[in-house]
């Protein structure tokens, strides 16, 4: 999984260009202060700068942050070398990719879906949820049968190369899954507008080679990502289970509505898993956070956590700071 991640971070960094230029990238320790400044879009890996690319022109031309992180997260489900969403995504054990996603808007509406098949782009789905019924979620067959009625259409997600890789993890590892420090790069992303609203969006095909059903902190509001307008928003990255048993991201967010910044409301949530979950030393977790003000925050459990940041034109990498060191 190392070598997958590291395929990842290559083909992203070399196809992506930034507003302006190549992405650079800031070994940052620190959160990066955007006080005050918007429009602001941050997101989960470095596959997240080619999706700001695509939410900055959204939010660059006055638009709707919902709009924003629709358009952005798309990049990624649909490039098949990102083996961790959408097509091209590493299947289940049985070598099936099924999709989870979901998405907020600044008035507190959220749609998502859930063990999703066949759908290049399940974030357009979870809107669909939202906007046109009276439901939050869909999953499995019935979350399929809405999309194909609502006009989009089925595709084989399966590619030859995440078909050979699943293939030799069966034969190396005898069909026992093991969820470690890389299996993991889900895409999260939060922004607000040019008006100040907020919005998120979270997508992803899940731990590869996941039990047959399993569903991850993606989809679920309040875990995968949040969004409060009169507060801000949250998203997560990194092994659902552990996120879901604190629900994350509404926790964050609801610190930062109690008085911390980003930052610390990021790494209390971080610490929060290593102090309830014994197994912490062998995931990885990653929050980012976004404020009403425009301040950010980024904390993970392991090194190795990047996000994207586009602010003032700008679109840079960075490395977030960690709790096992």
């Amino acid at each position: 999984m190392t070598s997958r991640r590291e395929f990842i971070k290559k083909s992203a960094l070399a196809s992506a260009f930034v507003i302006g230029g190549m992405p650079k990238i800031n070994n940052a320790k620190e959160p990066v202060k955007s006080t005050s400044r918007k429009p602001i879009v941050i997101s989960t890996w470095s596959f997240g700068i080619a999706a700001n690319d695509a939410a900055w022109k959204v939010l660059s031309a006055n638009g709707r942050a919902l709009d924003a992180v629709e358009a952005g997260v798309k990049v990624p489900e649909a490039d098949p070398t990102v083996s961790s969403v959408g097509l091209g995504g590493l299947p289940d054990r049985d070598g099936y990719v099924t999709l989870d996603a979901a998405i907020m808007d600044e008035n507190g509406n959220g749609g998502s879906v859930a063990f999703l098949q066949h759908i290049v782009h399940p974030i357009s789905v979870a809107r669909m949820v939202m906007e046109k019924t009276p439901h939050v979620m869909l999953v499995g067959d019935g979350a399929l049968q809405f999309a194909l009625d609502n006009g989009f259409k089925k595709e084989e997600l399966l590619t030859p190369e995440s078909k050979a890789a699943w293939e030799k993890w069966k034969k190396e590892n005898n069909y026992n899954q093991k969820i470690d420090k890389n299996n993991h790069d889900t895409i999260g992303m939060v922004a607000i507008d040019a008006s100040g609203n907020l919005s998120g969006a979270c997508t992803t095909s899940g731990l590869a080679w996941k039990m047959h059903g399993r569903v991850g902190d993606s989809p679920i509001l309040g875990d995968g990502m949040f969004v409060d307008n009169e507060v801000g928003a949250a998203c997560s990255t990194g092994k659902g289970e552990a996120v879901m048993k604190i629900c994350g991201s509404a926790i964050i967010v609801e610190m930062m509505r109690n008085g911390k910044t980003p930052q610390e409301a990021c790494e209390a949530a971080v610490k929060r898993i290593a102090a309830k979950q014994k197994d912490y030393n062998d995931f990885q977790v990653g929050f980012l956070a976004l404020n009403r003000n425009g301040d950010v925050g980024a904390y993970a459990m392991q090194k190795g956590f990047q996000y994207a940041l586009a602010v003032d034109g700008e679109n840079k990498l960075y490395d977030s700071d960690y709790l096992n060191k």
